[in-house]
């Protein structure tokens, strides 16, 4: 399935301490058409709903919709906090191609 890095573990617990009614979420990860380059990554606090690939780390829960799996089979999740590039990223060995904005890929024909 999809690989969560360490910093991007503690961003999620980071992001969940901050309120106690975030106790049951966890971060949804998935890909909508649109973009740059015809698919573009959307992340969100949310709950598990039913049929959720759900990859848990120390504790945290990171949840991949049904739809989303093929495209994120084998990617790696990361959170990065430097000055010009902040926030959760996806390295995606499936894209073909992507774009300069970082969050915007192309799939190959079959997935």
């Amino acid at each position: 399935m999809i690989n969560v890095t360490d910093n991007a573990v503690r961003q999620l617990q980071s992001l969940l301490s901050q309120r106690t009614e975030n106790s049951r979420k966890g971060l949804r990860v998935q890909v909508a058409k649109g973009g740059c380059s015809g698919l573009h990554y959307e992340m969100t606090l949310d709950e598990r709903k039913d049929g959720d690939a759900v990859v848990e780390r120390d504790g945290m829960q990171f949840f991949i919709d049904d739809e989303s799996v093929p495209y994120l089979r084998g990617a790696t999740l990361d959170f990065s906090d430097g000055l010009t590039a902040a926030g959760f990223r996806i390295v995606n060995p499936n894209a073909s191609r992507t774009c300069g904005c970082g969050s915007s890929f192309e799939a190959p024909q079959s997935a």
